[in-house]
């Protein structure tokens, strides 16, 4: 299982936004994101490129850590 860190996300809000943003990813499935700690997991069918795991979660306003 996957996992990232994402940078800013201060509330439910930002935490549904993130989840939706990586469920829209082709294959990803079983998305967590943990608001205090600010990490985000999931399953993935195929591995994913971490530049579109990145590009997916910066278009919606949060930075990915790492």
């Amino acid at each position: 299982m996957p996992a990232i860190t994402v940078k800013g996300m201060s509330c439910n809000h930002c935490r549904m936004s993130v989840t939706k943003a990586l469920e829209a990813l082709p294959g990803v499935s079983n998305v967590n994101v943990d608001l205090l700690s600010g990490k985000a997991s999931f399953d993935a069918a195929e591995p994913l490129d971490p530049a579109v795991i990145k590009k997916s979660i910066e278009k919606i306003g949060f930075e990915v850590a790492g």
